[in-house]
């Protein structure tokens, strides 16, 4: 699945890894409502495309992950700063 890595002259690695590097730091330091967006950003980096099949969960499954997935945080991160700030388009 890599095998493009292996011909790579090494200042193309250095290039390539910087850019997988910025765009973790940016889907890292994601905060408030941009913790829940699709972020096609950073799979359009992977050489291989993503399936253009994607599933998406119907309403009641998807609004119970997300619940779940924000427990999660108050778990993982107990100490990190709450905001009240409403989502705006």
């Amino acid at each position: 699945m890599d095998e493009d890595l292996d011909t790579l002259p090494r200042d193309q690695l250095v290039t390539e890894i910087k850019k997988l590097r910025n765009a973790i730091r940016a889907h890292r330091d994601a905060t408030g409502h941009a913790l829940c967006w699709h972020h096609p950003g950073l799979w359009s980096l992977l050489p291989e495309k993503a399936p253009p099949s994607l599933v998406v969960p119907e309403w009641p499954q998807f609004m119970r992950g997300c619940v779940k997935y924000r427990q999660s945080l108050d778990d993982q991160l107990p100490a990190v700063r709450r905001s009240g700030e409403e989502f705006k388009e």
